[in-house]
């Protein structure tokens, strides 16, 4: 995924950078216009990344907003920068008043490493308090990426992103709430559940209990929840393993080693135990091929032989473990490649 990419690069450019920049100009052209960019507008087009754009207030004049982002001739996205090291709790209230005096649906407050967009979900053609998207470009989940690329040139739609940023605000909003209950919970979340179950007066005594009860209860769901998955997947992996390990046997079960493949295999032996340790040469049969190995181990194979069809072979292997592929008319002409079988032990003597 491009888009991925260039953020990633953007990501890695701050981690070398930014405690070398000291400005807000600078963290503009070496983090934010490199984002925009990445967005598919080309920052040095005024036709769509206008620098300073003017947002009059009312008898104000002459206030202006770093950035602003136009499609076909109308602003869709209008930018606040900051230096790197600000927090940007503090500044939203000015990108606010510019919201309110453009045509554009979304904002973006930034300090070219938190990034918060904004739109007017509550009240039309005003800005809402709280972002709908907020991130850490250097600590990208995959989720946010896909809501980033929905600003991107080539698919923005402003009423695809309205839509889904009412689900994205809300339910940070849910999970924020959820998460403050989880580590302590209120009195009205104690109340709601204590109702349910508890008959009598909920005096200040029994919601002190309660809430212990509560939160030990929400938090052992959470746990049960958790370790239910992964069991689930364990018991997933498992069953594969062991439909493996059938299917394994099966087909070890059609195998039938030939005594002519034992005499083969002894022939060999007798030809490589002049370099080799008898006890390291093992057969391995499958049902394509009789196969030799060093070590018992697949990646060190010494030769082959094909004996159950029609016309039999012997496979020799190259240093590159390339199967070359030997007519021979009887085991007995196994004998014939002896160099070539003590060359490829050599081949792994050498590594």
């Amino acid at each position: 995924m491009e888009l991925q990419t260039q953020l990633k690069t953007i990501a890695d450019k701050i981690n070398q950078l930014k405690n070398k920049i000291d400005t807000e100009e600078s963290t503009k052209h070496a983090f934010v216009l490199p984002f925009i960019n990445a967005l598919g507008y080309d920052a040095f087009n005024p036709t769509e990344v206008v620098p300073e754009f003017t947002a009059d207030l009312g008898l104000k004049k002459g206030e202006k907003v770093d950035y602003a982002i136009f499609q076909n001739g109308t602003p869709i996205l209008i930018v606040e920068c900051k230096n790197w090291k600000e927090e940007l709790d503090n500044h939203n209230s000015q990108l606010f008043r510019y919201f309110h005096v453009t045509k554009t649906r979304f904002a973006l407050l930034t300090n070219g490493i938190q990034y918060r967009f904004y739109t007017d979900l509550e009240h039309s053609n005003k800005m809402d308090e709280k972002p709908f998207l907020e991130f850490d470009i250097t600590k990208l989940k995959d989720n946010e990426i896909v809501e980033i690329s929905k600003f991107h040139k080539s698919k923005f739609d402003v009423n695809k992103i309205v839509t889904t940023a009412s689900t994205l605000k809300y339910t940070k909003e849910i999970k924020k709430c959820i998460s403050e209950e989880l580590n302590s919970a209120s009195t009205e979340f104690t109340r709601l559940f204590a109702n349910r179950v508890y008959d009598g007066r909920l005096t200040e005594k029994v919601m002190l209990e309660f809430t212990e009860l509560v939160h030990k209860a929400f938090n052992q769901t959470i746990s049960d929840k958790v370790n239910d998955r992964l069991n689930a997947a364990l018991n997933k992996e498992s069953e594969k393993q062991q439909l493996d390990a059938i299917d394994v046997e099966l087909e070890e079960s059609k195998i039938e080693t030939t005594e002519e493949e034992l005499e083969g295999f002894r022939i060999v032996v007798a030809i490589l135990r002049r370099k080799l340790p008898i006890n390291r040469i093992v057969h391995r049969d499958t049902q394509s091929y009789f196969g030799i190995l060093l070590d018992d181990n697949n990646r060190k194979p010494l030769c082959r032989l094909h004996l159950n069809g029609g016309t039999k072979y012997i496979g020799l292997f190259d240093e590159n473990k390339n199967e070359t592929r030997e007519l021979i008319n009887s085991i007995d002409d196994i004998y014939q490649f002896e160099e070539q079988l003590l060359k490829t032990s050599d081949y792994y003597k050498n590594k």
